[in-house]
């Protein structure tokens, strides 16, 4: 049975402060009124989630648990058994105690949704609101399985970009590291070889270079240039996590000649899905707009997002400013549009989001498809301007012999 620490006062004014073990908070106000104790302040003496630990739930995880959670409660299970049928069901420590917070609040009077809303870092806005609404709506069931379904669909898509992208970044890596190397224990052998040749000057310029690019791979310079490198790495990282860092970054995707309109793809994609899920789950327009304007992940996309909003409280249209904004695709413009007029936007958007979905795809096969050959014609041509260098000079000893 969980414990409360509590700071109150007695019958006599007095302060005191205290602990009292009781099944669920209203009982132990209860308990402490029947000893003519008045807390000012009762909390949970159970220790704190670790954050870090929320954050390591898995998607994959938390989808299953949503469509479990509405299985229960759609063949009659009450709520506080279903989550603690998931809780004891779990193998994951993390989500385990998360369901426990989750189950103690909902058993001392709280909703599910704000239950869930003291991790929202876990289950995020999106999942919260509709939660929220499903249960003010009465269709708590149909929402939990609508979040599964988004949450299993955004899990997919992450994992598809990563594994499109995972071969192409090895294939660079581990090139880079044959010519260190490479550069590193094999070229400097040929610096005896080559002794000679550098003495009368005759050796190949490229073969100069060369040697000289290993000799200074081998000092220190190179250890102070790699610890400049990564200083400067982790302060652009910290700056990129600042407001201005990452609006310049945001920027930055969608300017870039090839990954731009990637980049833009899924952040559109993202916004429709959710605006459209949050809509359809009875969410009110302005307050979806407020958390589809997050799920971008794009400070240039939500800014118009933003004035998008304002022009509906003033109760204008959403497609006049994502238009003039220039960011977003004249065709999505277009079906906003007229899905305003006939009143079918929450289909619509789930519609373009799945269309912009199929054709952003498509661009990133087409890219990673092209960037495959072009990693390896790079690595190819460092080992050869490599070789060439090191065999220039063995030509011209045996003409020279």
């Amino acid at each position: 049975m969980p414990e409360f620490t509590y700071l109150a006062r007695d019958r006599s004014g007095s302060s005191t402060r205290g602990t009292v073990t009781a099944a669920s908070q209203r009982e132990a106000m209860a308990v402490l009124a029947g000893k003519a104790i008045f807390p000012s302040r009762l909390e949970d003496a159970a220790p704190a989630v670790d954050r870090r630990r929320v954050r390591r739930v898995p998607a994959s995880l938390l989808a299953a648990s949503y469509g479990q959670l509405a299985d229960l409660l759609r063949s009659g299970v009450p709520l506080l058994r279903s989550i603690e049928v998931l809780r004891n069901q779990t193998s994951h420590s993390g989500l385990k105690t998360i369901l426990g917070e989750v189950h103690r609040a909902v058993e001392d009077g709280a909703s599910l949704a704000d239950a869930m809303g003291h991790f929202q870092e876990l289950f995020g806005e999106m999942a919260v609101s509709m939660v929220r609404a499903g249960g003010e709506g009465g269709f708590l069931e149909e929402a939990l399985s609508r979040v599964a379904e988004f949450t299993e669909a955004q899990d997919d898509l992450k994992k598809r970009t990563a594994g499109a992208v995972a071969y192409p970044c090895i294939l660079m890596v581990l090139g880079t590291v044959v010519v260190v190397v490479l550069m590193v224990f094999f070229v400097p052998k040929f610096g005896e070889l080559f002794k000679a040749l550098r003495e009368r000057h005759e050796l190949p310029l490229l073969t100069e270079w060369l040697l000289a690019a290993s000799d200074w791979m081998r000092s220190l310079w190179a250890l102070a240039t790699a610890a400049v490198l990564a200083g400067g790495v982790w302060y652009f990282r910290r700056w990129a996590r600042t407001e201005r860092g990452r609006r310049w970054c945001d920027r930055v995707r969608l300017a870039l000649p090839f990954a731009g309109p990637i980049f833009l793809g899924l952040a559109v994609s993202r916004f429709c899905r959710v605006l459209g899920t949050l809509l359809r789950n009875g969410v009110p327009i302005l307050r979806s707009l407020q958390i589809s304007r997050e799920a971008t992940g794009n400070r240039i996309l939500a800014d118009a997002i933003g004035e998008a909003t304002e022009n509906i409280s003033a109760g204008q249209s959403l497609a006049g400013p994502l238009g003039a904004s220039g960011r977003f695709p004249s065709a999505v413009v277009e079906m906003i549009a007229v899905a305003e007029q006939a009143n079918n936007l929450e289909n619509v958007l789930l519609g373009i989001a799945a269309s912009v979905d199929r054709h952003t795809w498509r661009k990133l096969d087409l890219a990673v498809r092209l960037l495959e050959p072009l990693l390896l014609a790079i690595v190819a041509g460092m080992v050869l301007v490599l070789v060439i260098a090191l065999l220039l000079p063995v030509m011209k000893m045996s003409t020279t012999i």
